[in-house]
């Protein structure tokens, strides 16, 4: 369906975030993936490694990005292009949640310090 509306997104929760899924293969796209992503207030993110590239818009909150070592506090309008191969941490440590718009590519995998690998839901 090429117009959906959150009311279309299908939630997934990990690491203390919330992401809906608009646009991946379940609705149709072959190409493209994007999501919303709410991190509440007081949350430290899971630090991964992508293995395809992200844009993220951050729609509203103040989160910090690190990537590869490096915070950059953000704010609503801020947009992060995130490279394939790069670590990156999604943080949220003010008082009020954080919302980003993710987009990607069919086939993202992340990959944890621990050697997990995530093939996240949101994309499938």
């Amino acid at each position: 369906m090429p117009v959906l509306t959150m009311a279309d997104a299908r939630p997934h929760h990990l690491h203390g975030a919330r992401f809906e899924s608009l646009v991946a293969p379940s609705s149709g796209s072959t190409e493209l993936c994007a999501w919303r992503t709410t991190v509440a207030a007081g949350t430290h993110g899971q630090p991964h490694t992508i293995d395809h590239e992200e844009v993220l818009l951050v729609l509203a909150g103040t989160p910090t990005v690190t990537l590869d070592g490096t915070p950059t506090c953000l704010a609503p309008g801020s947009v992060i292009f995130a490279p394939a191969g790069i670590d990156i941490r999604l943080d949220n440590d003010s008082d009020e949640q954080a919302q980003l718009w993710v987009t990607t590519v069919v086939g993202l995998t992340a990959s944890t310090r621990s050697g997990d690998r995530i093939v996240p839901p949101w994309t499938l």
